[in-house]
């Protein structure tokens, strides 16, 4: 959001009032009317204001984690959430899994010429009501237009900076007995925006898990679990997750078939339309490794948060097996579950 130097000078104006135009992304005094009338009274703070080419950050307290993620979430707005808290929390929750207390974030917005700003007035809201929610400031940033039909409407690029509170070994550390918790029901997020995308009017309409995951992570750093891995599971759902882990630690991942947490709502998509919550994204559930004994107590830290009210011991670590990552089905027979090729659907983050 970097502008040129100078005093403040009444923009021209620039075509449609309500579309934005080339002339917003190049520099002059209508980029800087812009900033300083849409974004800055949205999510401005005394280090945004500074409006310098780098944000100057206070010193940090302990070691720093930093992170950097872009967002082509199509549609926009979808139940449950939208492209503005999607790249708040999408980010802050890389940095919480990491051990971090999210702090900072930039935001970059690459905008298509014609975009309504109105629409984009209401995405800025969503992402200041996200940051405050997150407990994060936005401190610096970038605008750029890009001609029409380039860009689908409006990419977010985020980088977030936190400081390391929870040492965690890693998924390399991973050793049979371990247990494998999730922190909610899977598939949320890629249902509900398959869902909005595809005009599907499931009623009530499927919702995202499009939530801050840092509050779950702290509860169990303050009651003191012990905790080998943890990851959000985004894109490739817990699938990808735990062959991830699979692959780190060369041991298998066993999953508990009737242990899988999944609404019924989910559910039912899911059967109807031939998918698989475990490879569905999720924006607000984690994969959490603890050591073997100390799920209960885990949960129960869990529990006491709203965002992970919902977890459950899903499986274990195993000695290595034929398939890095298996299901045990009601009968007791191990099943493979095959490691995502791709998403199942696109652009979905």
């Amino acid at each position: 959001m970097t502008e040129d130097a100078g005093s403040y000078c009444p923009a021209p104006k620039v075509g449609n009032s309500d579309q934005i135009t080339l002339t917003h992304g190049e520099g002059g005094r209508a980029m800087r009317h812009f900033l300083r009338r849409t974004i800055l009274p949205v999510v401005g703070n005394e280090i945004l204001a500074e409006m310098g080419d780098a944000a100057i950050l206070p010193p940090l307290d302990g070691q720093p984690v930093f992170t950097t993620d872009s967002f082509i979430v199509s549609p926009l707005f979808f139940p449950g959430g939208d492209i503005g808290s999607l790249a708040i929390y999408g980010t802050a929750n890389d940095l919480a899994v990491a051990g971090a207390k999210p702090l900072w974030i930039s935001l970059a917005l690459i905008l298509e010429e014609g975009f309504s700003l109105s629409l984009l007035e209401r995405i800025l809201d969503r992402v200041a009501q996200a940051a405050h929610r997150a407990g994060v400031q936005i401190v610096t940033g970038d605008t750029k237009v890009a001609p029409r039909g380039t860009v689908d409407g409006l990419f977010i690029t985020t980088s977030g900076v936190g400081v390391r509170s929870y040492l965690m070994p890693g998924p390399r550390s991973l050793s049979p007995g371990d247990e494998l918790l999730v922190s909610g029901p899977l598939g949320r997020h890629g249902i509900a925006v398959l869902a909005a995308r595809e005009r599907l009017n499931f009623d009530p309409p499927l919702r995202s898990d499009c939530e801050p995951l840092f509050d779950a992570i702290e509860a169990l750093r303050q009651a003191g679990i012990e905790v080998k891995a943890i990851r959000d599971a985004t894109r490739g759902g817990v699938a990808a997750v735990l062959h991830e882990w699979a692959e780190a630690c060369g041991k298998t991942m066993v999953v508990e078939g009737d242990k899988i947490p999944i609404t019924e709502d989910v559910r039912g998509a899911c059967e109807l339309l031939g998918l698989d919550a475990l490879h569905m994204a999720c924006e607000g559930t984690m994969v959490v490794a603890v050591p073997s004994g100390s799920s209960d107590e885990a949960l129960c830290a869990l529990r006491r948060v709203p965002v992970s009210v919902g977890a459950v011991r899903m499986g274990l670590v195993s000695e290595q097996r034929l398939s890095p990552v298996v299901v045990r089905r009601v009968v007791g027979q191990l099943v493979p579950l095959d490691e995502p090729a791709g998403s199942p659907l696109p652009r979905i983050c």
